[in-house]
Order: structure tokens, then sequence, then C-alpha cells
């Protein structure tokens, strides 16, 4: 889960305020100092962390709190909002210019992930009906050429090259030329990286920036790099003036100090969040569903999205029928994990719902594995078989188990699964049923 540690921490904190009915001001003193502790491990930045404290405090002995029926809730709402406002308030989005193409300077230190992003930028923005271009400035690492061709290939957006023996400078006003003609209206270019911020590099970044004029000038940074993050995108921001910030690596990030401390530290918005390693895992980073995924609260609206892009709406609407008659089969049970699979990974996914505690998705420890078992005995059934489990013996369990490479116990426990899932199904939506007729949300939930 993203800021794992962090969110444990905080949730910890901050949960003892809730089942206090009164709140005095050693209370809420008591807590913010197991806040900024939890902050500071986190690699937040000092002076950012004593801002932090000192604004949520003077909300919270405020008499708009201390005078409220529930003035834990009022304190946790505080720490949301000024967290929310901490990482920029609200989404920031690309800059498109008035006249195509938009120009994307991508820059970062060598190992940042500067060439996928690069990648990963142009298939979100290919998926948002742009017609984006790659380009590759780099000319000095060797096979950076060869890498943004073959990220280009995957994502199906085309790479404009010019070799390694000419000026990036060159490249980039060529690649704006190319663009034009063939009608990119967004050209992303992939430049040099170093292992740390030099003259060198800066002057050609200067140069380039000089001679293209671009909108965005992205920078790429990892995030649990924590405090050396901030120490780049600050150098890197007043050498080359970058308005915003790309963090790789987020997923693998316990602590969370680059994503609070960042836009405190340089005033450039964090735009977008590489969640994965995959080439379709980059986000646009939203300040407030940040805070809340942080706080436990959940992250509905990006739970929903997910859902609306990976999830095939018509055959929802088929097993909801087949449900309903009853006609639930391993095929459906099999078509429902690849779906799921397709939203992320599984702790990602219930990090996003409200109420998941972070400690509790981490002793769930997903095992994805399971998973892949579970497909493979499903698929060593025959097609009777998946349609109609009852005719299951102890001779066909033990065929599914060599075939699936399991034993028979894993098989057993499935079809015991698959049994209580089709009775949970069928008493959903019967309960979907009397929900919808008393005016409520059909959730199986409390």
């Amino acid at each position: 889960m993203v800021f794992e540690n962090l969110a444990e921490k905080l949730q910890n904190a901050l949960g003892k305020l809730k089942s206090k009915g009164k709140l005095s001001e050693k209370d809420v003193d008591l807590a913010m100092r197991e806040v900024k502790l939890a902050l500071l491990e986190a690699d937040v930045n000092f002076k950012v962390v004593k801002n932090f404290i000192k604004d949520v405090k003077e909300r919270a002995v405020g008499a708009e709190v201390m005078e409220s029926l529930t003035p834990g809730q009022q304190v946790i709402k505080i720490v949301n909002e000024e967290l929310t406002k901490l990482m920029g308030g609200k989404e920031s989005k690309i800059n498109l210019a008035s006249n195509p193409p938009t120009i994307i300077l991508m820059c970062g230190l060598q190992g940042a992930g500067k060439t996928t992003t690069a990648g990963k930028l142009a298939l979100l923005l290919k998926k948002q009906n742009k017609r984006p271009l790659l380009v590759a400035c780099d000319v000095y690492r060797p096979a950076a050429i060869k890498q943004l061709e073959v990220v280009g290939s995957k994502v199906e957006v085309p790479v404009f090259s010019m070799g390694d023996k000419n000026d990036p400078v060159d490249i980039a006003k060529a690649s704006i030329e190319h663009g034009k003609k063939n009608g990119n209206d967004i050209i992303i270019i992939d430049t040099a990286g170093r292992l740390h911020v030099d003259e060198d590099l800066m002057r050609e970044l200067q140069r380039i920036k000089e001679d293209v004029a671009p909108q965005e000038i992205l920078l790429v940074v990892d995030s649990m790099t924590g405090q050396d993050a901030v120490t780049v995108a600050e150098t890197f921001n007043e050498k080359l003036g970058i308005t915003g910030v790309v963090l790789t690596k987020l997923d693998g990030d316990a602590r969370g100090g680059a994503a609070l401390s960042i836009r405190a530290v340089t005033g450039k918005p964090i735009k977008f969040a590489a969640m994965g390693e995959k080439l379709d895992q980059l986000e646009p980073f939203y300040p407030d569903r940040m805070a809340s995924r942080i706080l436990g609260m959940g992250d509905v609206l990006s739970l929903i999205e997910k859902a609306q892009e990976n999830i095939d709406e018509k055959k929802a609407i088929e097993l909801e029928k087949k449900i309903r008659s009853q006609q639930f089969t391993f095929d459906d049970f099999l078509d429902q994990l690849e779906q799921m699979k397709n939203l992320g990974p599984l702790d990602q996914v219930l990090g996003m719902i409200p109420g998941v505690n972070s400690k509790k998705v981490k002793d769930l420890e997903v095992d994805e594995k399971e998973l892949v078992k579970i497909q493979a005995i499903i698929q060593s059934m025959t097609k009777e078989e998946r349609t109609d489990p009852s005719i299951i013996d102890s001779s066909r369990r033990k065929r599914i188990a060599i075939g699936s490479g399991s034993n028979v116990q894993d098989v057993n426990r499935l079809l015991k699964q698959f049994k209580e899932t089709k009775k949970m199904m069928k008493k959903f939506m019967g309960m979907g049923k009397t929900m919808k007729k008393k005016g409520k949300l059909g959730f199986p939930f409390p």
C-alpha cells in the first residue's frame, strides 16, 4: 500500500481522538506530537512538518472543534484538509498549447525512470485521444535510444530519433518540424540524465528549453529517495524552472517524504505518479485522494475510474443475469478473477476502500500467486466440470490437482469457496433489490 508506514502511524495517532467525547488542548497536543513524529520518520522536510503542525493546531483548538459533538472527527477532517493543501490542493493538469503541438520536456537524474515515464505519459495521453510523439534526445547513455524505441513500440507511439551523433538541441528542434508534418499534437522529449546534478547537464537542458520553448518541463524523481528527491527538485527548479513533478515508484514508497514535501519546498505541483512498473501504471496525482488514502478514508473516485476503465460493462450485465438465474459457472468465476487483476495489485485496490485500515491490508498479505493457482485449477477442468461442479468426484479431483500442479486439498478448498461465493452472490442480489425499493444503495455492506 502507498505510504504504508506513514498511514498506519497517522491512523493510530488520530484514532485515539475518535473515542473522546470532549477534547482538551492537551489531547490535541499529544495527538499532534505523534503526527509530528510520524511525518519526520516518513522523511518529510523538517520546515514543512513544523508549518503543518502549526496550521493544524491553530485550527484544531478553535471553538468550532472544541464545542463540536464529534471533536475527534473534526480534527481528522482538519488534518485531511491540511494534508491536501500540503500536496497542492487539487489536480494539476498538463498545460496544453493553444496552437499544437504541446511540447513536454522530461528531465531528471539517471535511474529515476525518465524513459519509461515518457512512454507511460505517451500512453496516458493517447487514451485521451491525443497523438503523441516520443523524441530520443539522450545521446550519451548506451542503448538509451533503443530503450525508448522499445517502449514506443509497446505503447504504439512513434519515436523520433537522429542517432547518437547529433546535438540533442538539433534533435529536439527537428522533432517539432517532424511532429507538425505528421499531425502529432503532443511532443514528449526524453533527455539525458546524470548520476548527480552537474553544469553540463543543466546547460544542455537550458539550451533545449531556449530553442523549443516547452509548455511543460516535467521533472521525474524517484519517490523512494525521500529528502534526496526534494533536494533534486529544488535544484532543477532553480536552474531550469520546472513546471511540475512526476513521482516514480510510489507503489513501493512506504514513507511518503517526497510526495509530502516537494510542493511545499519548490512551489511546483506533482502532476503524475507512477504506481507500478507496467506502462499503464501512471496516474494523475490528486492531492485530496492521496490525503484520504493516507488517513484510511479510501479513494472511491479512483476505484470507480479504474473499474470503468478495466471492467467490461457488457460482461458485468451478463454476469448479473447469470447470478439472478443461478447460472454462475467456474468460467464466470475465472472471468471475474481476470477483471480483478486488471484493476491492479490487490493491496492497492483494497487501500482505496474507505474504512480499510492500512495495517489490516498489510496483515492480509495478498498473495497474487494464489490467484494464479486458482486460475490453473479452473483451467484444468473440462468444460462440463466448469459448468456443473457437482459432477467433480474424487477421481476427477485427483486429475484436476495433477493437471494444475496443485494438490487435492487445494481443489477441495476452491470448490468450497465457489459454492460459498455463489450463495453470497445470490443473497446480495436479493439485498440489492430490497434496498433499491427502499431508495438505498445496493451495497452488501452495513
